[in-house]
């Protein structure tokens, strides 16, 4: 049977007395927890109170605008084992970036269960079943990945919690880092002229005959392009660009 602490244990682990009249849920406390770790204590502290809540064991936390080849630059916080980061953190990426839209939106905040590989070493009495929760933080997908304990049955409706709980979490305490890189990777007029002619069916030669520029410069646009939106198919930057309403 799943092992639930009492409030009182709960609101002692959080920092709180728990004398009469004090007590509260573990998911009230939670959410004050949260509160003071966005005031100074910071994103680690908070993801680790978020683990605790559904009694996981390991949290790792991804962002999915990066390419699948940047690996570990995808990790925002992280206390799985180095190693089980290095192996798995690549191929998340790339399953995620083989994933149509319709799934991604489908699989929003809810929890999705995985096996680790079987060359994947992990610590003793940990699970080889993790479980992914997506959500996003302005356009940014990202991932918590959690690890159990083995033969621990878990609690849907706590994990849904942590899911959006996350969210709202991140949003907070990456936001100033997102905002900042999006003024970075915004595209310019001539970017968003390239992408709508591509998604018309135009070649390069003939974006540069409409545009009255060469069609070096056309490329390098679109290179550009993919670059700042993570893709690497003209096909892919379509479909960013659809997404964000730009064509």
């Amino acid at each position: 049977m799943e092992t639930i602490r009492s409030d009182a244990a709960a609101w002692e682990s959080y920092g709180f007395s728990a004398e009469a009249g004090e007590r509260k849920s573990a998911r009230a406390l939670l959410v004050q927890h949260l509160g003071r770790c966005t005031g100074h204590a910071g994103l680690s502290p908070g993801l680790r109170a978020l683990t605790d809540y559904v009694s996981a064991s390991h949290f790792l936390l991804l962002r999915h605008d990066v390419m699948p080849e940047a690996g570990l630059e995808s990790v925002i916080a992280s206390d799985w084992p180095f190693d089980m980061v290095r192996a798995i953190a690549g191929a998340i990426l790339a399953g995620q970036s083989r994933m149509s839209e319709l799934d991604k939106c489908l699989t929003l905040l809810k929890p999705c269960f995985s096996h680790l590989a079987d060359d994947i070493a992990v610590p003793k009495g940990i699970s080889r079943e993790y479980c992914t929760i997506a959500f996003h933080v302005g356009r940014v997908r990202m991932s918590l990945l959690l690890l159990f304990p083995e033969h621990f049955i878990l609690s849907q409706s706590k994990l849904r919690d942590v899911g959006v709980m996350t969210g709202y979490f991140a949003s907070v305490c990456c936001q100033g880092a997102f905002l900042r890189q999006d003024r970075e990777m915004e595209l310019t007029e001539r970017e968003v002229e390239c992408l709508y002619w591509i998604a018309e069916g135009k070649t390069s030669d003939e974006i540069a005959v409409i545009l009255g520029i060469s069609r070096n410069t056309i490329n390098n646009y679109i290179t550009s392009v993919m670059r700042k939106t993570a893709t690497k198919t003209r096909s892919e930057a379509i479909a960013w660009a659809v997404r964000n309403n730009l064509v």
